[in-house]
């Protein structure tokens, strides 16, 4: 079946009212990447998406991107926007996810990590030559690739490290339908890189493009390098620091990608379960919650990945004096902790995926439980699963949004759910 002809464009001037959730500007109901509220834009028009052409009057909230890659990188959409309205903006994402659930709360100011203080990169490959791939991030709206040579979001040490990335990922190439992602992680001791996207039907790869990878991953002083979680290359455990603990991460595990995030989620959650005795810790991971709250109560803990699960339980080791940390991996999905195994819990953090995690949110609504700190990366599914609460009798006490992916129309958010007496 072909696809439908492209509607026809045209040109056309339109004066921008908002952002929408996407980065987009909205005027006229058209949706024009790059244009900000209060501007007048000259856009080639086609259905309900235009395409920036001119800012005929810009907005005094525009600045100048700090990135030579913005507009074409579909990497950040937002650098063009001045810091206090874009926070703003990102504050009432979660507000109006909130307002459709009916519910209402205090809102924070935004915790915004500076630029450069990424430290997880998903860098896309391409074919170029045997010596170097083309390596960076995709076009938005496409699967064209977009090259690049700096990274103003990234720890310089990322960006230091793409030529010898670039070198690394020629060899992938053996496979016809192979486009390797590389999920590179700056840990505390050395770059940590696993590689997925690489076509196995064909074989993978060969021993000889193997030992190539390894070889490139050896002068580049490389911690490790893993192909979809098997390992190529190890000269060093990669490993991070958690609250007291030493944390040897498994091939592809799941960290959040700005420390300084990570850090400032944590401290909300220990500051919002203060007191509670028992502490259970669900979609746990290596642990970024569960390792600092034991330094002040038991945690159960649980979370889908069984390697990540072990990385945990070992850690507690690294770290004397943390009170005893009991963890499973458990698919909270089909298994969420039911009620009779809730009761011996005053308090919970939960930090689902993307799709939220109603089941497990009813099991805690239906509970003993009187406090709970929900972190999230969608504000969409977060409000749905906190109406579960509500309407159990928890009052969302107040949210702290957090810029994690600074420039994006990505927002994620933790929030203080407390069951109201009586």
């Amino acid at each position: 079946m072909s696809r439908p002809p492209p509607p026809p464009s045209e040109m056309r001037e339109l004066a921008v009212d908002r952002v929408g959730a996407q980065g987009d500007g909205v005027g006229e109901g058209i949706f024009v990447a790059g244009a900000l509220p209060g501007e007048r834009v000259r856009a080639r028009v086609a259905g309900d998406r235009g395409e920036l052409a001119e800012v005929l009057q810009p907005s005094p909230e525009r600045q100048a991107a700090p990135c030579p890659h913005f507009g074409d990188c579909g990497g950040c959409a937002l650098q063009h926007w001045r810091p206090e309205p874009y926070l703003a903006w990102k504050a009432d994402q979660i507000r109006f996810a909130l307002a459709r659930e009916r519910i209402e709360t205090e809102i924070l100011a935004p915790f915004a990590p500076p630029p450069g203080s990424r430290r997880r990169l998903a860098l896309h490959a391409r074919a170029r030559s045997p010596d170097a791939a083309a390596l960076g991030f995709k076009a938005r709206r496409s699967w064209r690739l977009v090259p690049i040579e700096v990274c103003p979001v990234a720890d310089p040490r990322l960006e230091a490290a793409l030529p010898a990335l670039r070198r690394l990922a020629a060899p992938l190439f053996e496979a016809p339908k192979s486009a390797p992602i590389l999920h590179v992680t700056l840990t505390e001791t050395g770059l940590d890189v696993d590689v997925t996207g690489v076509e196995r039907r064909a074989g993978a790869l060969s021993a000889d493009a193997r030992q190539r990878v390894a070889e490139r991953a050896a002068q580049a002083d490389l911690a490790r390098v893993t192909l979809d979680g098997e390992i190529l290359y190890q000269a060093r455990s990669p490993a991070i620091r958690i609250g007291r603990a030493d944390v040897a991460l498994p091939p592809g595990a799941f960290l959040q990608a700005v420390a300084a995030a990570e850090a400032a989620m944590a401290a909300f959650v220990s500051e919002a379960l203060v007191g509670a005795e028992r502490i259970c810790d669900l979609y746990c991971g290596v642990g970024a919650f569960a390792l600092r709250l034991a330094e002040r109560a038991p945690v159960t803990a649980a979370d889908i990945s069984a390697p990540a699960v072990r990385a945990l339980t070992s850690a507690q080791g690294t770290a004397p004096g943390l009170k005893a940390i009991a963890a499973e991996a458990r698919d909270l999905v089909r298994r969420p902790l039911v009620v009779q195994e809730l009761r011996r819990f005053d308090a919970a953090v939960i930090d689902p995926p993307r799709a939220g995690a109603p089941e497990q949110h009813r099991q805690l609504a239906a509970s003993g439980v009187s406090r709970i700190a929900g972190v999230s990366c969608n504000p969409a599914t977060f409000a749905r699963d906190a109406r579960i609460l509500v309407d159990a009798g928890f009052t969302l006490e107040q949210v702290l949004p957090v810029d994690q992916f600074l420039w994006s129309p990505h927002i994620e958010l933790v929030g203080l759910f407390s069951r109201r007496k009586g």
